[in-house]
């Protein structure tokens, strides 16, 4: 195996990990975001306030992006396992 081969490896995987992550990422950010200008306007303080909205949030997300998520990683193995037989000469 090249180090080329194994630098195009990593690349790939970090671009699927980036692509999975994000929606999941996003939804947490954009909660977090509402639940803080929340804070600011009623001035409640509470740091543990956006614990549960983002933990739900994060659930809805997973019942929405879960098969994309999913057949993205299952896409990939597929793609590494199937050139297996590449990497090993």
């Amino acid at each position: 195996m090249t180090e080329e081969a194994v630098l195009d490896i990593t690349s790939e995987a970090l671009w699927t990990v980036m692509i999975v992550s994000a929606p999941l990422l996003i939804i947490s950010l954009i909660v977090g975001l509402i639940v803080s200008i929340f804070q600011a306007i009623t001035s409640i303080q509470e740091q543990t306030l956006t614990f549960i909205p983002k933990l739900i949030a994060i659930f809805i997300g997973i019942m929405i992006f879960g098969s994309f998520i999913i057949n993205t990683v299952v896409g990939f193995m597929e793609e590494l396992w199937g050139s297996f037989g590449d990497y090993i000469v």
